[in-house]
């Protein structure tokens, strides 16, 4: 007769939560770790398992939650190393260190019972011994490897887990559990743990390593499965939710916005529009990021706030060769409406890339954001399918915070056959084709809609010519063939259009 408003009670107020320290993982978790359990946190040597075990502390120390650190395999000189390496001090932490002198006294060994039978009821005792001590709310246990080497037999140590657990429990602690991963597979202490939080570290051949979190279990609580990137850096932990689209909804009113340039404007049904993305696909030196300098200006020259994030070129190049086609952007930068940042691949994880993106948008207020190249992004990534995964919810995401994007993708090679290292146009909302042809024994450029899913384009070949005077566009190439095919020729007879004096062609 109860259960029904038991459990309408039990939803209508969810059980408070607690801090885990790290905002990204406390967002995982959907607000943080239940008060009063005992957690695993596994990962291999490296991780970064002391470091959150310190974040957890040090954030309780802040909000009046007294912490304990107990260590089996560290010195409490190597911990404070280690705080002392983020710009932490420990010293209100109490720190209790098992491995101590006494234990490697052979003085205080004895040798009646094996070792084992006796180290580890005394390592157990002294913990309990120091909690009952201290009366800590927070508690770390670092690490299980040890405990499991004293056991010896797997019913042993699950046996001692499990008095620690209840243990705790009964002092009302919230206890994290260290474990470097040395047994192959020990979900003993799966089931026993109320969850489960798994730290990996990946070698890559080039670059940086990565780091991703894994929430493999978590009793009693919604929470974001799947894996997250996250850096162990100077001043702790950083992690990195994946994105889902479907969490981040914005009403608002898509319109037409130019291009800055008529033509181009003219070619996509009318300009960008809101809340939308473009993908501009072309071979080296066309003329791609040009084409988007010239739309990121437009922009800011409605008053808007944009980001540019390149990946392949440098900033001196990218500012200079702007200035050069009578596009100036360094004003921009300067009042702050224009944020444009040098990306390495090398060094930096997708989820580091969708959160830039995300603080963009979210924290300055940022309504057009440019990408080039999607083609070094990819080097980034694991393989194509996790790219065009990821691209999904980072481009849907954009799009539904009303933000315009112009994305760009290079292609292999420069006349006759290009292709792509993968094909990202089905994501897109608007796609423009660039590419070479030849007329009069002279090297030009084309340019063309290939798909519009907002605005009504159009379908003909424009010469596409840029200069001093910036972006141009003329008049339908009729005789133009073979695009498409990667083959373009030009056997018509519109007359080409003329740089101007001092401008590139």
């Amino acid at each position: 007769m109860n259960s029904v408003p038991a459990l309408h009670t039990a939803e209508s107020n969810p059980p408070p939560r607690m801090s885990t320290g790290i905002a990204g993982l406390d967002d995982i978790l959907g607000g943080g770790l239940t008060p009063q359990r005992v957690y695993l946190v596994e990962g291999s040597p490296g991780a970064g398992k002391t470091t959150l075990g310190l974040q957890f502390l040090l954030d309780g120390e802040a909000r009046g939650e007294h912490g304990l650190y107990i260590t089996l395999s560290e010195t409490t000189e190597e911990l404070k190393a280690v705080a002392a390496s983020h710009g932490w001090s420990i010293e209100a932490l109490s720190l209790f260190e098992l491995a101590g002198e006494t234990a490697l006294d052979i003085d205080a060994q004895q040798s009646v019972f094996h070792p084992s039978e006796i180290e580890l009821g005394e390592t157990t005792r002294n913990v309990m011994d120091q909690v009952d001590l201290v009366k800590p709310v927070r508690v770390v246990f670092d690490s299980l490897s040890e405990m499991r080497l004293l056991a010896q037999n797997p019913l042993r140590y699950r046996r001692q887990i499990l008095a620690l657990k209840q243990f705790f429990t009964a002092r009302n602690c919230t206890v994290l559990l260290l474990d470097d991963k040395t047994a192959a597979s020990d979900q003993h202490l799966h089931s026993i743990a109320h969850g489960v939080i798994s730290l990996e570290q990946i070698a890559k051949e080039f670059g940086k390593e990565r780091r991703r979190v894994n929430i493999l279990k978590m009793r009693g609580i919604r929470f974001r499965g799947g894996y997250h990137d996250y850096a162990l850096d100077t001043g702790g932990i950083t992690m990195y939710p994946r994105l889902v689209a479907a969490e981040h909804m914005l009403d608002f009113t898509p319109s037409i916005r130019s291009t800055g340039s008529e033509g181009l404007d003219k070619l996509l049904g009318g300009g960008m529009v809101r809340g939308t993305n473009t993908l501009i696909v072309g071979p080296s030196g066309i003329g791609k990021t040009t084409l988007s300098a010239r739309c990121l200006l437009s922009a800011l020259e409605r008053g808007e706030t944009a980001s540019f994030y390149l990946f392949d070129e440098g900033l001196g190049t990218f500012f200079a060769r702007s200035a050069s086609l009578g596009m100036e952007l360094r004003p921009f930068v300067d009042n702050g409406r224009l944020r444009i940042q040098h990306i390495d691949p090398a060094e930096l994880s997708p989820g580091q890339f969708a959160q830039m993106l995300r603080d963009a948008v979210e924290q300055h207020g940022v309504s057009f954001i440019a990408i080039d190249s999607l083609n070094a992004y990819l080097q980034a990534m694991p393989g194509e399918h996790y790219l065009t995964l990821q691209m999904h919810e980072l481009l849907s995401y954009l799009n539904q915070q009303g933000v315009t994007t112009v994305l760009v993708l290079g292609q292999h090679g420069l006349v006759g056959e290009v292709h792509s290292e993968v094909d990202l146009s089905y994501l897109a909302d608007s796609t423009v084709l660039l590419r070479f042809f030849e007329a009069n024994g002279r090297l030009r450029r084309a340019i063309t809609v290939i798909k519009s899913r907002t605005t009504s384009h159009a379908l003909t070949i424009h010469e596409l010519l840029l200069g001093h005077d910036g972006v141009r566009v003329g008049e339908p190439l009729e005789g133009f063939e073979g695009v498409l095919t990667g083959l373009p020729s030009y056997h018509g007879t519109t007359p080409m259009m003329v740089p101007t004096p001092h401008g590139q062609d």
